[in-house]
């Protein structure tokens, strides 16, 4: 049952982070409150309906939806400008996470549903639709309003304490690029078979290309797979962050049913204008590293950014390779090609070496780093680890003025570094 919503809470997952859901749900609920409030005035007691009329509700309603408009505004200013400062100190991919922040949507929604109750509580009022019997109810969901509203304030306020900074840009990126390690680790073919250069593909193959220009969002290699039938195989040749052209070759297709077009094996490759952090690795530990690289540019010169993002990057690295690999294969009938463990060293640390080299206390941290990493058990990560310490000690050698650096880098050894939960 979960791999047939796999590609349903894919997309669910992206709307349930987007502003625009939240803030239209709260001022929907608002509405609805408004209209409910009709059919609960009549199960108020009468004593306390002859306590509040329309005269003492109308100024507090007034006062909080001048208020809320006011505060709704300024938290957009606010949101507004924390995203410009994190997306030009950080890196201008962290904007994207920052906009699935539940915490400012979640306080945003509250204010807005609050100015949207009170206005309309306002209208009904003033167009007698309201009445004394209404005003008990009304003030009743007023208190409740005030109550969440301040409490959604305290948040704002603790929230704001961390909000744009770059300690937050880099919690945020390595919790994204976490979790798809972590999924690419347990899937490495997503759910399929694993697609090597030993695999020996057949010679009746019908080639199935990309329906549009973009970048591969994900591959529904469940959706394949029934697509594939009890004969057919497909051998996908395109993951997840790869940009594909209009006609780009995705898929190679062997005794599919002719009854099953081309265009319904297509759907399972979801393609966009944009990459996502979903089930692209490599494209999280880009993230990652632009923070990185970004300290290290003249303008900003932040080395203390720079070593804080490589020994996030090596406890990553380090973490998700302890993760089981899962063994179930759920599309048996499709291939897909396993991640590049090269390719997902370069992300994370390619920039790094590049843009680091002329200060030794990183390239020395990112020596110490990617030589721990070499020592992991699994051989494919430690030899990229490998190859990248070596190339990162060359742009060292090409970038340090002082022959007493370079001697200093290349005496760093795996066994002067403490590996993360080793």
């Amino acid at each position: 049952m979960f791999d047939i919503l796999r590609k349903p809470l894919l997309f669910f997952r992206r709307y349930y982070h987007a502003l625009w859901l939240r803030v239209t749900l709260y001022a929907l609920l608002s509405l609805l409150v408004s209209l409910i409030t009709l059919v609960l005035r009549n199960y108020m007691p009468e004593e306390l309906s002859q306590r509040i009329d329309t005269g003492a509700v109308m100024p507090v309603l007034t006062i909080l939806a001048s208020s809320m408009l006011a505060v709704s505004t300024f938290t957009l200013n606010v949101m507004v400008s924390a995203h410009s400062s994190a997306a030009s100190t950080a890196t201008p991919r962290i904007h994207r996470l920052l906009l699935q922040d539940t915490t400012t949507q979640s306080v945003l929604a509250a204010f807005i549903g609050a100015f949207i109750f009170a206005l309309s509580s306002i209208i009904l009022f003033r167009t007698r639709l309201y009445g004394d019997d209404e005003a008990i109810v009304v003030m009743a969901i007023t208190i409740l309003a005030v109550v969440i509203i301040i409490v959604a304030m305290l948040r704002w306020i603790e929230h704001l304490s961390q909000l744009g900074s770059i300690d937050n840009s880099l919690d945020l990126a390595e919790q994204e690029a976490r979790r798809s390690m972590t999924t690419l680790r347990k899937e490495p073919a997503l759910g399929a078979n694993l697609l090597t250069p030993e695999t020996v593909l057949p010679e009746d193959t019908r080639a199935l290309r990309a329906p549009k220009t973009g970048y591969i969002q994900f591959v529904d290699t469940r959706a394949l797979n029934d697509c594939a039938g009890e004969a057919g195989l497909i051998y996908v040749l395109q993951r997840p962050g790869q940009f594909v052209l209009e006609g780009t070759l995705l898929a190679q297709v062997s005794g599919v049913s002719p009854e099953i077009g081309m265009a319904a094996m297509a759907r399972a490759f979801v393609i966009g204008k944009n990459r996502t952090h979903e089930v692209d690795a490599e494209f999280s530990l880009t993230t990652l590293s632009e923070i990185s690289s970004k300290a290290l540019s003249p303008g900003v010169n932040d080395p203390g950014t720079a070593i804080d993002a490589i020994g996030r990057l090596t406890a990553l690295f380090w973490d998700t390779a302890q993760v089981e690999v899962n063994e179930t294969t759920r599309a048996p009938r499709v291939f897909c090609p396993p991640p590049s463990s090269q390719a997902l060293i370069d992300a994370a640390f390619a920039a790094t070496a590049r843009d680091g080299a002329g200060q030794i206390e990183v390239t020395r941290t990112l020596r110490h780093s990617l030589l721990a990493l070499a020592e992991a058990k699994d051989t494919a990560l430690a030899d990229a680890a490998q190859d990248m310490a070596e190339r990162a000690l060359d742009y060292a050698r090409a970038a340090l003025p002082l022959e007493s650096e370079k001697a200093e880098l290349e005496g760093v050894t795996a066994q002067s570094f403490s590996a993360p939960n080793a």
